[in-house]
């Protein structure tokens, strides 16, 4: 009898072994088939369905070696379904939940692409709406997603996308901080006119508008009396563009401010 118990015992024990290896199989099996159907709806164009199959993929095998793929391309189905808002949560999740993942550099591009799209009228300039009412945050946090790519990845299949789309990002951020000045200059609020172009020349001093924001604070602190800074913004005006006809005050008073450049 002695003998017979330890052997039922590793019986039963070998049975719960293939038991719970046939419910990893099937486990397996089930998110394979859910993720291939995410994956032709995905390709299909029918990016709704498919980030409903992906959430129920995350959702009922959050493990699974299925799971973690099914996050990022969930996301890029939220971005294609013109849902900026969830696929921006599907992405911090995943770059959260896996700052080692070998896409997390995707997973940046993709954050940086879904900001870059949401504010389309603010980047294209031709909406009417007057731009100084508008705050560029979405161009703001493309940016910061693009150049986290670049420095953490640089040699990164989708780095030099990024890097022409970081370019045209701080000319149009200078630009913004620009129609703001004039918005300002045009209203007597001279000091506000100074501050805005000053943060052109310091935070985006590369781009083209440098010279129009170095001549609005020329114009703006001799409309305020404060005629050393004005000496120092127009030396420096005169000497880094000495053909310079930006400081014609009437262009700055009568047009808007984007037809100097």
């Amino acid at each position: 009898m002695k003998r017979i118990v330890p052997l039922i015992v590793a019986m039963l024990l070998a049975g719960c072994g293939t038991f719970g290896q046939k419910g990893e199989q099937n486990e397996q099996a089930s998110a394979e088939k859910i993720y291939r159907e995410a994956k032709s709806e995905l390709d299909s164009g029918n990016y709704q369905t498919a980030a409903k199959l992906y959430e129920s993929l995350t959702a009922r095998f959050p493990y699974g070696r299925y799971a973690q793929q099914a996050e990022i391309e969930m996301a890029y189905a939220h971005y294609k379904d013109n849902e900026p808002t969830l696929a921006l949560a599907a992405i911090d999740r995943f770059i959260k939940q896996h700052p080692s993942h070998p896409n997390v550099d995707y997973a940046y591009y993709l954050k940086g692409l879904v900001n870059f799209l949401e504010d389309r009228t603010f980047l294209s300039f031709i909406s009417k709406q007057d731009l100084s009412e508008r705050d560029p945050k979405s161009a703001r946090e493309s940016f910061e997603a693009f150049r986290e790519l670049v420095n953490r990845f640089p040699s990164s299949r989708y780095a030099e996308d990024a890097r022409l789309r970081m370019a045209f990002l701080v000319s149009a951020l200078a630009q913004n901080e620009l129609h703001v000045a004039g918005y300002y200059y045009r209203r007597g609020a001279y000091l506000a006119t100074a501050n805005r172009a000053k943060t052109v020349v310091e935070q985006y001093p590369h781009t083209k508008h440098v010279e129009t924001a170095l001549a609005a604070m020329v114009l703006s602190y001799d409309k305020l009396g404060m005629t050393e800074l004005r000496d120092d913004a127009k030396r420096v005006l005169l000497k880094n563009y000495p053909g310079t006809n930006a400081l014609q005050s009437e262009l700055f008073a009568e047009k808007p401010w984007w037809h100097l450049w």
